[in-house]
């Protein structure tokens, strides 16, 4: 099985579409896609310097540009699945058929506004909390006032939230880890970026989203979104919601991919890949530049779905209908069937409890919250359902 994965921002590099140029069509494409978000792609793609492309306001649609001009040119009729970091899941969602491409570019270009915007609200950042206990690490973040805003695995956790807090964390880590500072604006994917997702629901809220027309990983939870209108509302919560590709490279395995091409400007994701998922790894291509179109089309034509029978993807997630504390019903242990409308569990409020049911029958595959854990809105809670 082949997948295409589309990569987010901090993946960026000066000058990186400087050779995509050359290809036929691509310029007048990027101009068109300009008009669209609102920022100069072709200039921020070639000539902008490394500060310049670090501004969220532009770097979100130059990936996303990126991301699908080069798909242009492979044969995407082969590929079985989708996926993308942060930002990169608008380029994943085009190229799986839940949007066009215009609207994904324009989409990214009110969410980079957006969330630049709300970072100069307060000052917030972000740290990279390399190695250490996993449980350690979320419990020292929560100390700190810190949200793990992306769980990248391969012992990787981003920590986000205020200044200070994030000042606290580099002073005293985790034991056995190494936090490294990142040159981002503010604290992307938590609670601080509550006016961006509603700006960006109000945009959305316009747009008619059609069904996958391939397997289509969250970055919510790392399962299967079959449904267009979900994946869009999960586009929304995303950005104040933690990425957790941890899980989505989870599915990949799950799913028994053997190829992947990541798309410019690739191979922090094939970093992680590699990394994670060591004992079963994938035949990789990162596709730099269109020098690398030969031997991603030949990965395409060896993994791709002409090559082998695509499994159906049953994955489901039960999400938290209420802010709280989450409580799973008691002896009820992954692995068990559940049937539709069982509960599961509740969520404590300040007006009392609020069951949690299943909305989907199959196996108990996963909890993704434990007992008394402080829950969202629409925070994944446990995972229904395999793959056959």
């Amino acid at each position: 099985m082949l997948a295409v994965l589309s990569p987010g921002q901090g993946s960026q590099k000066p000058g990186f579409l400087t050779p995509w140029l050359d290809l036929t069509g691509a310029e007048a494409r990027l101009r068109w896609w300009s008009a669209l978000a609102g920022v100069d792609l072709i200039h921020l793609g070639t000539s902008a310097g490394a500060e310049e492309i670090q501004d969220t306001a532009r770097t979100q649609p130059l990936l996303v540009a990126a991301a699908l001009l080069a798909a242009e040119h492979l044969p995407l009729h082969d590929v079985t699945l989708t996926a993308g970091h942060s930002v990169g899941e608008l380029g994943a969602a085009a190229l799986a058929g839940v949007l066009p491409a215009e609207t994904a570019i324009t989409l990214a270009g009110v969410r980079g506004r957006e969330m630049a915007a709300a970072c100069a609200i307060e000052p917030t950042g972000m740290a990279a909390v390399l190695g250490g206990d996993t449980d350690e690490v979320l419990a020292t973040l929560d100390r700190h006032g810190l949200h793990a805003a992306n769980r990248n695995g391969a012992g990787q956790i981003v920590a986000a939230g205020s200044t200070t807090g994030i000042d606290a964390l580099v002073a005293e880590p985790p034991t056995k880890a190494r936090v490294v500072r990142l040159k981002v604006a503010g604290a992307f994917h938590t609670p601080y970026m509550a006016p961006a997702e509603v700006a960006l629901a109000g945009v959305a809220a316009g747009i008619t989203p059609a069904r996958p027309a391939r397997i289509l990983l969250s970055n919510l939870d790392g399962t299967v979104v079959d449904h267009g209108p979900e994946l869009v509302q999960r586009l929304v919560h995303q950005v104040t919601s933690p990425v957790r590709w941890d899980l989505c490279m989870r599915t990949l395995a799950d799913l028994g991919v053997t190829g992947v091409v990541e798309l410019p400007p690739a191979g922090t994701l094939a970093g992680l890949i590699k990394r994670e998922l060591a004992g079963s790894l994938p035949e990789i291509v990162t596709l730099k530049t269109p020098d690398d179109l030969p031997a991603a089309r030949d990965l395409i034509a060896r993994h791709g779905s002409a090559a082998r029978p695509a499994p159906t993807a049953q994955f489901r997630v039960v999400t938290a209908p209420a802010p709280g504390v989450f409580q799973p019903t008691q002896g009820l242990t992954e692995g068990q069937a559940l049937k539709v409308g069982q509960v599961i569990g509740h969520v404590v409020t300040g007006h009392g409890p609020v069951e949690v049911t299943a909305h989907d029958g199959g196996p108990l595959t996963e909890w993704l919250a434990h007992h008394d854990a402080p829950v969202a809105p629409g925070q994944p809670l446990a995972r229904i359902g395999g793959h056959s």
